[in-house]
């Protein structure tokens, strides 16, 4: 998924719309949790909210949109509560009931962005002391709309994004189906606050290491090791990179579970390893991590988000994952009493902070491609720089915000440029892409345009191929290229250590219904070299085929054959296939 902020939002242009729901009185009281405190004491203002949008592939009446928003709002509590200053400074939060309302456009003036009408709407209706501080948007074109739903931090985080997306779309395809948008209950957000106060203080030793951590930072929270200049709030500067794609990811991931670590706990040893050598210092981050501590939790709204302190002083990517690990120990307490002493979160000038979600293990899932979901985040000023990383079907992602200084450009885009070098280096260099037989290392690659004329003496090097193989060498890269535009195939080379190609196999990732909706993975024009066969060489490449496969999601493999090729019949069943289906095919 797309992690950008609002001015580098992909946005079609159309009308924009708001729908304004009507508040009633205030109800009950609700506990507000450490970060709320912190959040909306700060005050109302411009860029506190987060935001996602997507895209509808067919126009949708407002009045049915309208209702499932309202049904989401009726599931999620912490969508019908709002904060209000209380007389001693403190914020209050109160239940109140949400009614229906009314459609608003509002207007793009002429020459202005749509991000910036977008924006400046956002701004408007979602500060924390707004009545209520959400709002959902829509963008009509001919097409169809792009909705954005977008709600102050104190009340959602990423996964709460998801969560509200999903629920959304259940709710309109009822509508749109005649029935009711009801959607089950969720555990409001303030239960969740009133579980945490009831768990135990944090042992003696959280406290230790915190005040240890927090100590090496100069008694605040961890600092970029970096000048970034002026050390007062500045205009942001946002990047928005792509690090690792699908096959990088696949070969990182590989690596990590080489190193038997995670694949977080290896990112944080690249940036360890970067902070060293650029800082001369260990990395020390603030570091986000969920307080979702069980399932309970799983399908509710709420910034379930509390922080950590990460420190990592070696490179080696265990000592790395000991690191992470504490780090999440040292989140699993109640902030306000760990933090206590400082007077609450020490916050200074030139705050670091890295987070990181992993949306493949989350237990909500959207079709975020299909939808061009995107995560949307507020323009701000700032005097700190906050990482995030995200993990998806087609990568690794980031987005980085820091102070737009000349200072602040030079080191922070120093430092990540390096990073982004020192985990594209490691996936390249990981076992993900290497085939080891007895002491020769073979390595796997998505083949190149300027391979397909070995890789068609390949297809043609044995009797069945040299009946039907020969075709103008155009024709061949015509297929590339076809191939090449899509990512569900992965046509390999496989090369030798003077980087001979031996071997060849297409991969394609086959989406289905069937099998209650089982992905397969289909293996196509496997080939070895003569001179290489009888080696493993075409056991260890299936065998890389069958991980390339799970790690897309496929759950089942299937391959064909000729009938002439006894041989080949008898590989595939060594290897554990089954002839269970008869094949046919006719020319067209």
């Amino acid at each position: 998924m797309r992690l950008t902020n609002v001015a580098h939002l992909r946005l079609p242009f159309g009308r924009l719309l708001g729908y304004d729901v009507t508040v009633g009185r205030l109800g009950r009281p609700l506990p507000v949790s450490f970060d709320q405190r912190r959040h909306v004491g700060a005050g109302d203002r411009a860029g506190s909210w987060m935001a996602l949008s997507f895209t509808l592939s067919a126009p949708v009446p407002s009045d049915a949109l309208a209702a499932a928003w309202l049904a989401v709002v009726a599931r999620h509590g912490t969508l019908r509560s709002i904060f209000s200053p209380g007389e001693d400074g403190e914020p209050r939060l109160h239940e109140v009931e949400i009614f229906p309302g009314d459609w608003v456009e509002h207007p793009i003036a002429p020459g202005q962005a749509v991000n910036d009408a977008l924006r400046d709407v956002l701004d408007h209706a979602c500060p924390p002391y707004s009545r209520p501080s959400h709002r959902l948007c829509v963008l009509e074109t001919a097409a169809g709309p792009t909705v954005v739903v977008a709600a102050d931090h104190s009340h959602v985080d990423m996964w709460s994004m998801l969560v509200i997306a999903r629920d959304l779309l259940t709710a309109l395809a009822a509508v749109q189906d005649g029935r009711a948008p009801s959607l089950p209950p969720a555990p409001a957000f303030a239960e969740h606050t009133r579980a945490l106060r009831d768990r135990p203080a944090a042992p003696a030793e959280v406290h230790h290491r915190w005040a240890e951590v927090l100590a090496a930072s100069g008694d605040v929270m961890p600092r970029f090791p970096l000048s970034l200049g002026a050390a007062t709030l500045q205009h942001e500067r946002v990047e928005v990179r792509d690090v690792l794609d699908v096959d990088d990811s696949a070969a990182f991931s590989a690596q990590a579970r080489d190193d038997g670590v995670s694949t977080l706990a290896l990112v944080v040893a690249a940036m360890t390893d970067v902070t060293r050598k650029l800082a001369g210092t260990p990395l020390r981050a603030v570091f986000p991590v969920h307080s979702r501590y069980d399932a309970t939790w799983n399908d509710s709204v709420g910034w379930f988000i509390t922080n950590s302190v990460l420190e990592s002083t070696d490179p080696d990517p265990r000592a790395s994952a000991e690191a992470v690990k504490e780090a999440v120990r040292m989140g699993s307490w109640p902030l306000e009493d760990v933090l206590r002493p400082w007077g609450g979160m020490p916050e200074a000038p030139g705050m670091f902070a890295i987070s990181w979600l992993d949306l493949r293990r989350l237990p909500v899932r959207v079709d975020a491609t299909g939808l061009e979901a995107q995560y949307v985040g507020a323009t701000i000023r700032t005097d700190g720089v906050m990482l995030w990383f995200i993990l998806d079907e087609a990568g690794l992602h980031l987005r980085c915000r820091y102070p737009d200084t000349p200072e602040a450009r030079q080191h922070v885009g120093t430092w990540l440029d390096t990073l982004i070098a020192h985990l594209q280096s490691r996936a390249r260099e990981s076992v993900g892409g290497r085939l080891p037989l007895g002491d020769r290392v073979y390595r796997v690659q998505r083949a190149g345009r300027a391979d397909v004329p070995a890789l068609v003496a390949l297809l043609s090097d044995d009797e069945i191929g040299r009946t039907r193989e020969g075709a103008e060498m155009a024709r061949y890269e015509e297929a590339y290229d076809a191939i090449a535009r899509d990512s569900a195939h992965y046509l390999a080379v496989v090369r030798a250590e003077d980087d001979r190609i031996i071997g060849t196999m297409q991969l394609t990732i086959i989406p289905g219904l069937s099998r209650g909706g089982t992905a397969r993975l289909q293996i196509e024009g496997v080939r070895v070299a003569a001179t290489e066969r009888s080696h493993g060489v075409g056991t260890a490449m299936l065998e890389w085929a069958h991980d390339h496969g799970r790690h897309r999601g496929a759950t089942l493999v299937q391959v064909t054959t000729d009938r002439a090729r006894e041989r080949a019949q008898a590989f595939y069943a060594r290897l554990g296939y089954d002839s269970s289906h008869v094949g046919f095919k006719r020319a067209l």
